[in-house]
């Protein structure tokens, strides 16, 4: 349809009119036409002569077409699905036959549409035993109807917590994810709660100080099924096609247990999904499960299967208890100048003797640490002096503070820009005297200059036996380092070191007699630039902070 519209400049535009005297629009939008002659067929499993109500498996297959229609939206129990292809399945669980109704909305060109309503009589047989349903939401034998409800994650730690394969696979023979892989996803900090009453609850952000304040977080899926069903938010896709930080609030659904031929079924409406979002199924076939995980299948809209493996266990988070008496600290509440009798200086270039191609010079001037608005501010810094290009802080407790084994906290924020190198870390107290790698390093963070969505952990030691320099290094996943404070955590004894992420411990070292960290330590806050990890700096490179709010020591 060809709408023309005219407009006769009057005299309120009368500077307008010595330009256009007259002016003259023509939009095209084609011919919107409603939807019409909605048909919907609903195929009940196992529906024959004998079995006027199917197999008692509860599955129906709806088909919708229409004239002039462009997609199909399913509204069913106040859920709504939107399906281009105009097909969904239904598993309907209440037990005996019962009779549900489904309604179809045709939406045509311009966004106008028509509706129609079906219903069908569904005979379901399927009891869920007591064990599963004690798994999913803490079902109680002895009580029935008490109120109960159980919270779910991705047990991102573990191997093939997430992946694909061909849709008759019951692994994921193509992409199996290794533990933390997607932490920068938004993936991991979703909670799924199931409740007694039938309804779930999916929490987008569960590490929000406040979530039922703030129920904003972000999700992780596949670009098209996140923009059809979601809405479509500018986003660009990452290589792969998905959206790993799509914004999304807290929203909650309903869930059913069948059993189609035998397979245990988990089905969530509203768009409901673990993990990653590949279209608005919902349907998940346990492939096995115990009394605090399960791992799931969903066929997508890409026709493969998705794989995941959920927990009701929250990670591993708790440090020893032995460690609960704070012997040093410092929480940066007075503005200036950092502490001098807590904190001095490493000053210079990397010829003073810490090496790694670094090319900052280190100074003690507050341009480069300072403690301002509860934080020591740490500024790497494009700038000339004596003879480097860059400036910034490398502070230590050498000669102030040192002690063995205990736990060291160091909340922080790590700083942006390629080529920034920021470090927390510890070296033996002997090493003026027997040197590196003699004394032992143990480097609580480190981040590379190339990659901020991963920290790095690692202990430096000489090798008596082979009289080699020996390194340990394991890696983890980090969501938002540079935005957001995280907390940066180790756990030494006598017989291991052990560092966390946020309290999940990631690394673990044993530690021996033949090992040097069973003496003394110091702590070393720095931001270097360049070097073995900086690597290249990004030309447009200004400045950059990391900020630390506290540094605390238990023993």
């Amino acid at each position: 349809m060809k709408i023309q519209r005219y407009i006769q400049l009057g005299l309120l535009l009368l500077s307008l009119v010595l330009l256009h005297s007259c002016e003259e629009n023509t939009y095209e939008f084609g011919d919107i036409v409603t939807p019409s002659n909605i048909n919907i067929v609903a195929e009940i499993i196992g529906q024959d002569a004998t079995n006027p109500n199917g197999d008692g498996s509860g599955v129906v297959n709806f088909t919708a077409t229409a004239d002039d229609a462009l997609s199909f939206k399913f509204i069913y129990n106040g859920s709504e699905a939107t399906k281009p292809d105009g097909k969904i399945t239904y598993n309907f669980s209440e037990l005996g036959v019962n009779t549900y109704t489904v309604s179809v909305v045709a939406i045509g060109t311009g966004g106008v549409s028509s509706s129609k309503t079906i219903q069908v009589d569904v005979l379901a047989l399927y009891s869920a035993p007591d064990d599963l349903k004690q798994m999913l939401y803490g079902f109680d034998p002895a009580n029935p109807d008490a109120v109960t409800s159980k919270t779910w994650r991705i047990k991102s730690e573990v191997n093939a917590h997430f992946g694909v394969g061909p849709p008759e696979e019951t692994s994921p023979i193509w992409f199996a994810a290794p533990p933390g892989d997607k932490a920068s996803t938004g993936m991991y900090d979703d909670r799924y709660v199931f409740n007694s009453d039938g309804t779930f609850k999916i929490i987008t952000n569960s590490v929000n100080d406040d979530p039922a304040e703030d129920p904003s977080g972000t999700i992780f899926g596949q670009a098209g099924p996140l923009d059809q069903d979601f809405g479509d938010q500018g986003l660009t896709p990452n290589g792969n096609n998905e959206h790993e930080n799509y914004a999304k609030d807290d929203f909650t659904g309903n869930w059913s247990l069948t059993a189609p031929v035998g397979q245990e079924t988990l089905s969530l409406t509203n768009n409901g999904f673990f993990g990653f979002y590949v279209g608005d199924n919902g349907t998940f076939s346990i492939l096995s499960r115990s009394a605090t995980e399960m791992n799931v299948k969903i066929i997508g809209n890409d026709g493969l299967s998705w794989f995941f493996i959920l927990t009701t266990e929250e990670p591993e988070t708790t440090a020893p208890s032995m460690f609960d008496t704070l012997i040093w600290e410092d929480d940066f509440n007075t503005n200036g100048s950092p502490d001098p009798t807590k904190w001095t200086y490493d000053i210079g270039t990397g010829t003073n003797g810490w090496g790694n191609n670094e090319v900052q010079y280190y100074t003690n001037r507050t341009d480069n640490a300072v403690v301002e608005n509860g934080n020591l501010v740490i500024t790497a810094k494009r700038e000339s002096f004596s003879g480097s290009n860059y400036t910034s802080a490398r502070l230590k407790t050498q000669g102030l503070f040192d002690f063995k084994y205990g736990r060291v906290e160091v909340r922080a924020k790590l700083p942006e820009g390629a080529g920034t190198w920021p470090a927390i870390w510890m070296l033996g107290s002997n090493f003026p005297t027997v040197g590196w790698p003699f004394s032992g390093e143990i480097d609580i963070m480190e981040q590379t200059g190339a990659d901020k969505n991963t920290v790095l952990a690692t202990c430096h030691w000489q090798d008596t036996a082979s009289n080699t320099k020996a390194d340990f290094t394991q890696t983890t996943a980090i969501t938002n380092g540079t935005s957001e404070f995280h907390i940066y955590s180790l756990e030494w004894t006598d017989t291991s070191i052990s560092i966390f992420l946020d309290g999940v411990k990631y690394y673990e070292l044993a530690n021996t007699s033949a090992l040097p960290f069973n003496e003394n330590f110091f702590l070393i806050l720095n931001v270097a630039m360049g070097g073995t990890l900086g690597g290249s700096i990004d030309s447009s490179f200004s400045e950059a902070t990391m900020e630390i709010d506290y540094v605390r020591v238990y023993q």
